[in-house]
């Protein structure tokens, strides 16, 4: 016999949390506390309203709200006529993972070379950059914008913005001998990322860069990349449309 076919096996404890919530979100917190304690597993069934009614003290309109909403938030799955079940987790995935440009053109067998636009390090970036990089003052960030090639094509306008109090040399560095991807690797341990993707046109400043029509399809890739609980870079790259992103991945299967 399955969870899913056999109600569940424990009933709940009782007692609702004792906060200054409505009703309703009380019993929503009741059942979450049991799903994420393991009590109530993945494809397990609930008890009935009427038994959550009994054992909670409440009425069946405030449990039918909280089983409605939770279900509606995707942490339940309620099929007419059978029950109410614990749903199973989403999967997640992140669309692209890091990598080296260089090594994925290499890997199709193609060419590559970087063209350094400007390398520099500014003094006193612009508000919208210290926000960016959560800075409670204006500090240096390293600054490097450079154009990749692929069989001396143009495939993707790199702008890295790089927190200076890590990596205090980037802006003294020959960028077209090694990639910002493999010093930044040697520089600084990378533990969070953040990742945006937008489909943009090609403005004047991108379009001379990557030989394509101002107003072209672009994907531009906003990317904020974190040393331990510091933002260590603030990035954009930015591709033709001919270009295309994504991944293979294997899959976390649970049983």
């Amino acid at each position: 016999m399955t969870d899913r076919d056999a109600s569940a096996s424990q009933g709940p404890s009782t007692g609702l949390p004792d906060t200054a919530s409505p009703l309703y979100e009380k019993v929503k917190d009741f059942v979450l506390a049991n799903i994420g304690s393991g009590k109530w597993s993945k494809d397990q069934r609930l008890p009935s309203e009427n038994e959550l009614v009994s054992a909670l003290g409440v009425s069946r309109m405030t449990v039918h709200r909280a089983l409605r909403e939770l279900t509606s938030e995707g942490h339940l799955l309620r099929i007419q006529g059978v029950g109410t079940f614990v749903a199973p987790p989403k999967p997640q995935s992140t669309l692209i993972e890091i990598a080296n440009i260089a090594s994925e053109i290499r890997a199709r067998g193609s060419r590559h070379r970087a063209e350094v636009v400007l390398v520099e390090q500014i003094a006193e970036p612009e508000p919208v950059l210290v926000a960016a990089f959560e800075f409670t003052s204006r500090q240096p960030i390293g600054h490097s914008i450079i154009t990749h090639f692929e069989n001396d094509v143009p495939v993707q306008l790199e702008e890295r913005f790089v927190n200076s109090n890590l990596v205090p040399d980037y802006h003294r560095q020959d960028f077209s001998h090694m990639t910002t991807y493999d010093y930044l690797q040697q520089a600084t341990p990378l533990t969070e990322v953040e990742q945006v993707i937008s489909a943009v046109p090609a403005d004047a400043y991108v379009s001379r860069h990557l030989a394509i029509r101002q107003g072209d399809p672009c994907l531009l890739l906003h990317r904020r990349t974190w040393s331990g609980p510091v933002i260590a870079t603030v990035n954009s790259f930015t591709y033709a449309g001919s270009y295309s992103l994504g991944s293979r991945y294997a899959p976390t299967l649970s049983n």
